[in-house]
């Protein structure tokens, strides 16, 4: 009855899962906020998600593209920047897409025409064009120019372009950058008079909306470089692990009315899941979205019957504790040394001794003063741990690597 072709757990594939689990916040924003207000031709800032490895940023902003395709909207593919590509050749590619289905080619006026035109020659030669003298615009204004034009055929349709960029933290390249942001920011903050009934003009946005995805390392470059800038035309959102209350709830199918699946003779049976297994899940995973469905697919292929045990859930992650430790493994040591040896001297002291001054002296800072920015960027920009009279820890799964024998089950 479980195999492979029925497990609907599915970790770090980047797909939206068919168990989704929170992020009720982020997709009630979409719903309810970005879309109405855009479509309405009211200002919205893009939006901006970043977290650590693991916490389903792509798979959040998947689900909301998913969303704007039901509801007849234009979507570019995940736009996912490799280390070292030039992202202005890969935004106008989309954008091209973009205006195919906005049917701009099929329009014959000379000037988008030619606006087509020098998009396709940013396709082709991305940031090089700037490094030459050429007569004509710079890339950042032929995009935000062609995103204009494609947003004011939304417009007419009653549909939103939404334009989804991932890994941003990429970019490495500061002059690229600039021109990126300057160009999705000019598209979305472009105003057109629309005249009312009875002669009055009003200004009207675009319905254009632009998610960023990356680590949390991109807002501290994008925001020093860009400043108010940035600031002003994105909102960020860093996010943190699923509340244990939300879990729960994306396995309560299991538990009261069993998840469907085909059967062989053609019919469907239903897979249900223990409490006390469920329980388990949720306490193995500790918030972490890639864990979760780490946990729930080892312990569907723990066995085949119609209902997954408890001793499933542990032989399952038994399996999987491996791969668990090295996922948090590898949040921990891209940080910076500074701040490893703050989470490492945090989290040899017991948690009523977790206080700044201390955790600094046993970090091996001088002054104390000096391990302030060290702190601020695990807590503000990371979300790591959580700063106040005593210091605790935001990422779960960190603090138990760090200071229990989890992910060991034994």
């Amino acid at each position: 009855m479980r195999n492979a072709l029925d497990n609907p757990f599915s970790p770090g594939s980047d797909i939206v899962p068919e168990v989704w689990a929170g992020r009720t916040q982020q997709l009630n924003d979409w719903r309810d906020v970005l879309r109405p207000r855009r479509m309405a031709g009211l200002p919205e800032r893009g939006r901006t998600i970043l977290g650590e490895p693991g916490l389903g940023k792509s798979s959040l902003v998947r689900r909301i593209a998913d969303d704007a395709r039901a509801r007849g909207d234009w979507v570019t593919p995940q736009l996912r920047i490799p280390s070292g590509a030039d992202p202005l050749k890969l935004v106008a590619s989309a954008v091209l897409d973009l205006a195919d289905q906005a049917g701009l080619a099929a329009r014959r006026e000379k000037r988008i025409r030619e606006l087509l035109a020098r998009v396709e020659s940013v396709e082709a030669s991305g940031f090089a064009l700037t490094l030459r003298d050429r007569e004509g615009p710079e890339p950042y204004r032929v995009l935000a120019d062609i995103l204009v034009e494609v947003g004011r055929t939304a417009r007419h349709q009653n549909r939103v372009a939404l334009i989804h960029i991932d890994e941003v933290q990429n970019i490495t390249n500061e002059n690229v950058l600039s021109q990126l942001l300057i160009a999705l920011g000019d598209a979305i903050g472009h105003e057109d008079d629309v005249e009312l009934p009875g002669g009055l003009v009003a200004k009207r946005t675009l319905p254009l909306a632009v998610y960023l995805t990356g680590l949390p390392d991109f807002e501290d470059r994008a925001g020093a470089h860009k400043g108010a800038t940035f600031a002003r035309r994105f909102q960020t959102t860093t996010l943190t692990g699923i509340d244990d209350e939300d879990l729960n709830a994306a396995l309560r199918q299991f538990v009261f009315d069993g998840w469907e699946v085909p059967t062989e003779e053609g019919g469907t049976a239903r897979v249900r899941m223990e409490q006390n297994a469920a329980d388990t899940v949720v306490d193995l995973c500790r918030g972490e979205p890639f864990l979760f469905q780490l946990a729930g697919e080892k312990a569907w292929y723990a066995g085949s019957g119609e209902t997954i045990t408890l001793e499933q859930v542990r032989a399952g992650w038994r399996g999987a504790e491996s791969e668990a430790g090295a996922h948090v493994e590898r949040i921990v040591s891209r940080l910076p040394q500074r701040e490893r040896d703050f989470l490492q001297a945090m989290a040899d002291l017991p948690a009523e001794r977790r206080r700044f001054s201390i955790i600094a002296a046993e970090a091996g800072f001088a002054k104390a003063t000096d391990a302030g920015p060290t702190a601020q960027r695990l807590d503000t920009i990371r979300r790591i741990i959580k700063r106040g009279s005593k210091y605790s820890f935001q990422h779960r799964a960190v603090e138990a690597y760090m200071t229990t024998d989890w992910p060991s089950i034994d």
